[in-house]
């Protein structure tokens, strides 16, 4: 790799793609490979590392990604701020399929999954904000009024979509959206002090909003793929205005603990 990357970008479903003409960096982990090689380029004078989270040619579905390999893969890369966008469905009908959210909170449904790094010695690492103000204040900017901010992602073990029922009980909750892949990424990502910023696209309604209605997946990557530019839009955008320095509590999440493990 000519020279280390500091912005990574985890694509979704129908997000495969961002930088022309990227360098093609092959990383190797402790956990196994990641979904894809990284793709390596520059953005506004700042090395940006791209990485499809279901691989190429959406061959992993959400819960047989290697979480681990990806975050670590990034952060060898020189990877300190994350911005990942993914496919949701909404659970307010305000809402609407091709709304742009940036969540301020999450809630864990999965199950079986692989939640961290550690597999021996006591570290807990502060989780109580999951996603980077400062990463969350550059893509407000960079996409003005088609972004909203702040709301509660639910995050499924899928691959299969809600029942009625749990799509009802979610949104009696008060949360906003449901996802199956924002964890473990968020918490990886915390566990090695990289910020992450989830850009959650609605692609649908989810089950419990329309009576007779149901998701489908046809559904989700049409709507994917009629907002794919405008995405890819406000993510460059938003690289140009992360901040250089971080100061934000991300930067932060290691302070006090000793690692039993040395950081890529």
């Amino acid at each position: 790799m000519s020279a280390p990357a500091e912005i990574g970008v985890i694509g979704g479903s129908g997000f495969y793609e961002l930088l022309e003409g990227a360098e093609q960096v092959e990383v190797t982990t402790p956990f196994g490979d990641p979904s894809a090689p990284l793709s390596v380029g520059t953005v506004a004078g700042r090395r940006v590392a791209f990485l499809p989270r279901h691989g190429r040619d959406h061959e992993y579905p959400p819960h047989r990604i290697n979480y681990r390999a990806n975050i670590w893969a990034l952060r060898a890369a020189g990877v300190r701020q994350i911005l990942a966008p993914c496919a949701v469905g909404s659970l307010r009908r305000e809402l609407s399929p091709g709304t742009i959210v940036v969540p301020d909170q999450l809630v864990d449904r999965t199950s079986g999954r692989v939640q961290t790094f550690h597999e021996r010695g006591a570290v807990h690492v502060p989780f109580a904000d999951p996603y980077c103000a400062h990463g969350t204040a550059a893509v407000a900017e960079a996409g003005g009024e088609g972004v909203r901010t702040g709301g509660v992602m639910v995050v499924i073990e899928g691959p299969r979509f809600s029942t009625r029922a749990e799509s009802r009980w979610y949104a009696a909750q008060g949360w906003s959206l449901v996802n199956m892949t924002g964890t473990p990424e968020a918490v990886l990502a915390r566990e090695l002090a990289v910020c992450y910023t989830s850009l959650a696209l609605v692609t649908d309604l989810d089950a419990g909003l329309e009576a007779g209605e149901s998701v489908s997946q046809d559904e989700v990557f049409k709507v994917f793929a009629a907002n794919t530019e405008r995405m890819r839009s406000i993510v460059l955008r938003a690289v140009e205005l992360l901040p250089a320095e971080r100061t934000c509590h991300c930067a932060r999440a290691l302070d006090g603990i000793t690692m039993p493990f040395e950081l890529p």
